[in-house]
């Protein structure tokens, strides 16, 4: 036991446990922030549902986790911070993992949160959520008492609090009566600054600020998700504007105070002293997404065929988007960092061997699909430069777009039949190998198959505490996904954010938050 419990601490997860013991902080408002107006945003998309257990699209979770909060969540290094609960005990064993919930905290409905309302959440999570998967190894969830929610594992968990930390498919705490409901079909109540006014379908989303909202007064201030949080703006307003001439021109005519943009349309805004742009790194990573269990894609020759003629350069040149080039599915501060080992499958712009892959597979013409949507214009048009690519090399290829809502739900659950797709993932990479595993599963089709290349290192990955081994099992695992060309890697992708300068106090980091800024 003691070897487990030193290899624990020295996975990080003593500093974790630092984080769950910070002491009371006086922190006084800023004095210059004012209350009240209405701030508003320039949204890529539109949105049809807030189901925390079912969602991990940005254009969901940067405005859901306005309103929902969970256990522990994302700090501003990516660490697992404490949000709902104030401290949690991990057993020595890693088997047992005890939260005491912070007290008072009420959901937008004036209700009370107890452990109750917890253990309900997670239930629910664990029988629906598509990254249900988390709790593979689950023993028991416990409410022994009103302020104690406990989760019993079957074998020790290296990364338990990292996977609970996440913000794609959050395990954001919903009141009890709202978690017997099945997928998609709950009221959204949370516990979070602001509560959840009205949801009109193609057209905005507004909030307002949650006057009872009981802040985590333990932290100096606030940190990434979590923290002490403080909502001065009165109503939050999401305008959906798929096309990003929309946001620019919203930004321009001042009906918006936010909006990302177009690397390529900074400089439709420089000179004007009442608008900045924010450039925000990293943001997300643009990947190619092949399905192993549809059609021709099912034949890994085909999937290599289509690996071998991206040529990143071409991509990135028609992406409108501020990038940087690397192989790896992580980012290089990480320490599970991938980047010379996955050269040989990067960038290969290599149309003869595609040509003989094919060859190889016997293929005869047959059609393949490529899903994408006119809403992310990276994504569109990077896969009219592959679109392109495969006709040059023989493929018979049918490009379909659809509305980013119809795409996102196609690449969780594979229906449309397509065989390749794109989009960029953004919580994954700063979060590492664990946060990877569900989007890898769901979007290529890996859930549907038996790929012992992928599933036995990822397995070694969740189980061992020696950080060498895990090391090694992500890179196996990486190595098959990247070379059996289930993803394929384009580039890391930053944001550009146009900014009113009215809006003060706003800071760049992976995602939007409204809390702790105001109207000037």
């Amino acid at each position: 036991m003691k070897s487990a419990a030193f290899s624990w601490r020295a996975l990080g997860l003593a500093a974790v446990g630092l984080a769950f013991a910070i002491p009371a902080m006086a922190q006084t408002v800023n004095p210059q922030a004012k209350k009240g107006g209405t701030l508003i945003h320039g949204h890529v998309s539109s949105i049809d549902h807030y189901d925390p257990a079912m969602f991990c699209t940005t254009v969901q979770l940067e405005t859901a986790l306005h309103m929902y909060e969970s256990l522990v969540m994302m700090g501003e290094d990516y660490s697992a911070k404490p949000m709902l609960a104030s401290k949690v005990d991990v057993a020595p064993d890693g088997r047992k993992f005890t939260f005491t919930l912070r007290q008072g905290v009420r959901f937008h409905n004036g209700k009370v949160m107890t452990s109750a309302d917890v253990l309900a959440t997670m239930q629910r999570y664990a029988r629906i959520s598509t990254n249900a998967a988390a709790f593979a190894q689950l023993a028991s969830f416990e409410a022994p008492d009103a302020h104690t929610f406990i989760i019993n594992l079957k074998e020790p968990s290296p990364v338990l609090l990292d996977v609970m930390k996440t913000p794609c498919f959050p395990m954001s705490i919903i009141p009890s009566e709202e978690a017997a409901k099945g997928p998609r079909d709950i009221t959204p109540i949370g516990t979070g600054p602001f509560r959840l006014q009205e949801l009109v379908k193609d057209s905005h989303v507004t909030f307002r600020r949650f006057d009872d909202y009981v802040a985590d007064t333990s932290a100096p201030g606030p940190d990434g998700f979590a923290g002490r949080k403080t909502a001065h703006i009165e109503t939050l307003r999401y305008n959906f504007l798929p096309e990003a001439s929309s946001r620019i021109a919203a930004i321009q005519a001042r009906t918006a105070h936010i909006a990302e943009i177009d690397a390529e349309q900074i400089d439709l805004i420089k000179g004007r002293n009442d608008l900045r742009v924010e450039k925000v790194f990293p943001g997300c990573m643009h990947t190619i997404i092949m399905r192993g269990d549809n059609g021709l894609t099912r034949d890994v020759r085909i999937r290599q065929a289509v690996a071998a003629v991206v040529d990143v350069e071409d991509m990135v040149a028609v992406s409108g988007s501020v990038t940087r080039l690397n192989p790896s599915l992580l980012y290089p501060d990480s320490p599970f960092y991938t980047g010379e080992e996955m050269k040989p499958f990067y960038n290969q712009k290599n149309p003869a061997r595609a040509r003989q892959l094919l060859q190889e597979a016997g293929y005869k013409g047959e059609r393949i699909i490529i899903h994408t949507n006119g809403v992310y214009a990276y994504m569109r048009s990077q896969m009219l430069v592959l679109e392109q690519a495969l006709k040059e090399v023989g493929m018979n290829v049918e490009m379909r777009v659809t509305d980013w809502v119809t795409n996102a739900l196609a690449l969780q659950t594979g229906e449309g039949g397509f065989n390749i797709s794109m989009t960029g993932f953004c919580s994954q990479p700063l979060l590492g190998p664990q946060q990877w595993r569900a989007l890898i599963y769901t979007t290529t089709g890996l859930s549907n198959l038996k790929d012992a290349d992928v599933d036995v290192p990822y397995a070694r990955f969740f189980s061992s505490f020696d950080i060498n081994e895990r090391r090694k099992a992500w890179l196996e695992a990486e190595t098959a996904v990247r070379s059996k060309a289930y993803m394929v890697k384009i580039s890391d992708a930053g944001r550009a954010i146009a900014i009113n300068q009215r809006v003060q106090g706003w800071k760049g980091w992976y995602a939007m938050r409204n809390w702790d800024i105001w109207l000037d």
